[in-house]
């Protein structure tokens, strides 16, 4: 399983911006689908996933209120919709997967078996 971001870029404060994270040939609701970021010299931290089949979803606290995360129809491409961009949403947003459905230990980073090489993210005015 291979994934891949997309979507990173440069916004001011407020603004909003659409991560996609997808992988060739697979579906994705066979998977939870997580997803992460990290700032340089920070640990990575859980940002949302998304179950494998019954889609439950889950939220860092930071996260709840501003940032959606999606399935498409096709399950090909899980999505994470970033609203209301502050400066501290600055990083590299990485997506994983793992086999199973998720659980409150959704954020452990060893949980998950694939990962992407990530997507920036600049919030600045």
């Amino acid at each position: 399983l291979q994934l891949v971001e997309s979507g990173g870029g440069l916004r001011q404060p407020g603004e909003s911006l659409r991560l996609s994270c997808g992988a060739a040939g697979f579906i994705l609701s066979y998977f939870t689908i997580g997803w992460f970021r990290q700032v340089p010299g920070t640990e990575r931290e859980g940002v949302s996933c998304i179950s494998s089949t019954d889609g439950r979803t889950h939220y860092a606290d930071f996260a709840r209120g501003r940032f959606t995360i999606s399935r498409d129809q096709a399950n090909t491409t899980v999505s994470l919709q970033l609203t209301n961009l502050r400066p501290e949403d600055t990083g590299s947003y990485y997506c994983a997967a793992f086999q199973g459905p998720s659980d409150s230990h959704w954020t452990d980073l060893g949980g998950y078996s694939w990962w992407g090489q990530g997507t920036p993210v600049t919030v600045s005015s």
